[in-house]
């Protein structure tokens, strides 16, 4: 249990320093934070031209912003996290195993009566930790953000979902941590440990929900999941690849809680999956083998 505790502190330690990494928890943050100021934007925007057009008695429609629900202005963090979020994860993953590799401190560590699996979930709780404080402080921006924006506290019901967003937002960052630990781990090269986790993430997030809905790729960079389409064969792809495209999964569960009505699903269905694949990564990651750890990069 120490050599758990002392990995995770030193994974910790180990992304403050790393000046990419840094990089990468700064834009995330950064980018998730304002999301709200520019779904704010985007409102206000719509609703002068709609005025323009009022006063022209161009239309006697409603100002379809007249009661937008507070966490709209939250919605379009999803798609954030889904293309920055997980792009950092897999950096922070596959930099916390190719660290050890590339130093050769995993030979020295695995020389005192340390447990291959206690090192390496060390180093992932060590990245969840990073992670799990990122989520948090964009968390607490965006409701301060949105209670400026629309005058008034979240109350207790909103907070909640916002904080289910993050927590959501978090299983899904830590599945592609472990994909990329995973493949710091076995990739012979240093370019490949990056490339190999970047393709799989590509194929979940583009490829996996074009089979089911036909969808373009442009689409897919929604905050909301995309609509399958009607057909015996793409029913048929859609209930296969459904549990599989997580990202999809993610971004229903988000714009359930965060009250999109365009979106029907529900959200635990949504972080089932999630914590299914979380708890597939820690068994994956507790079977690899020591010979692993040792293995030296070809770079």
């Amino acid at each position: 249990m120490n050599g758990f505790w002392t990995s995770a502190r030193h994974e910790v330690l180990s992304i403050t320093r790393a000046r990419i990494a840094l990089l990468l928890l700064m834009v995330f943050v950064g980018m998730v934070s304002v999301s709200a100021i520019i779904g704010w934007i985007t409102t206000r925007t719509v609703t002068s031209v709609y005025e323009g057009i009022l006063a022209a008695g161009l239309t006697a429609a409603p100002n379809p912003f007249t009661d937008v629900a507070p966490l709209y202005y939250a919605r379009n963090s999803a798609i954030y996290v889904v293309l920055i979020g997980c792009l950092m994860a897999i950096v922070l993953g596959a930099q916390a195993t190719l660290r050890d590799r590339k130093q050769g401190t995993s030979i020295l560590v695995l020389t005192r009566p340390l447990a291959i699996q206690a090192r390496l979930l060390g180093q992932l709780a060590g990245i969840g930790l990073v992670l799990a404080t990122v989520s948090l402080v964009s968390t607490l921006i965006s409701w301060v953000s949105i209670a400026i924006i629309t005058g008034t506290p979240l109350g207790g019901d909103l907070t909640a979902r916002l904080v289910g967003f993050a927590g959501t937002s978090w299983l899904l960052l830590m599945v592609f941590a472990i994909i990329g630990m995973i493949s710091g781990l076995f990739a012979r090269r240093e370019s490949t440990a990056f490339l190999v986790p970047f393709v799989v993430w590509s194929g979940i997030t583009f490829v996996l929900p074009q089979l089911g809905s036909a969808a373009r790729p442009v689409a897919l960079l929604n905050p909301v999941p995309a609509v399958p389409v009607a057909g015996d064969s793409f029913s048929v792809l859609s209930a296969l690849t459904g549990p599989l495209a997580i990202t999809e999964q993610f971004k229903t569960t988000a714009s359930v809680l965060l009250q999109n009505d365009l979106v029907v699903g529900s959200a635990g269905a949504g972080v089932l999956v999630l914590a299914i694949f979380l708890l597939a990564g820690l068994i994956a990651i507790t079977v690899i083998p020591r010979r692993k750890i040792r293995s030296a990069l070809h770079d």
